[in-house]
């Protein structure tokens, strides 16, 4: 049996992964949390993977001023690396 883990997934060179990746940790039970730190392309494979986050409940932040999600600091964004079991990059 495996554990359930709190992971935060930095999305920084490839968001639509990252967001795939985030969701599917769900599946094993683990709570994963996004923070994206470049822009977010209006896509549409974007847009279904945002719609799987939320159906998910993954809880999704950014680093990049004006996005339509809560915008995370360099403070928030340490304590949040610090506070995770577990930090992916993607």
């Amino acid at each position: 049996m495996v554990q359930a883990k709190s992971i935060l997934m930095l999305a920084r060179r490839d968001p639509t992964e990252a967001m795939r990746v985030a969701a599917g940790l769900t599946i094993f039970g683990h709570t994963p949390s996004m923070v994206f730190m470049v822009p977010l392309a209006d896509t549409p494979e974007n847009t279904e993977m945002a719609e799987l986050l939320e159906f998910s409940d993954v809880e999704s932040k950014t680093t990049v001023p004006d996005q339509t999600m809560p915008h995370v600091d360099a403070d928030a964004l340490a304590t949040a690396i610090l506070a995770a079991d577990t930090v992916i990059t993607i």
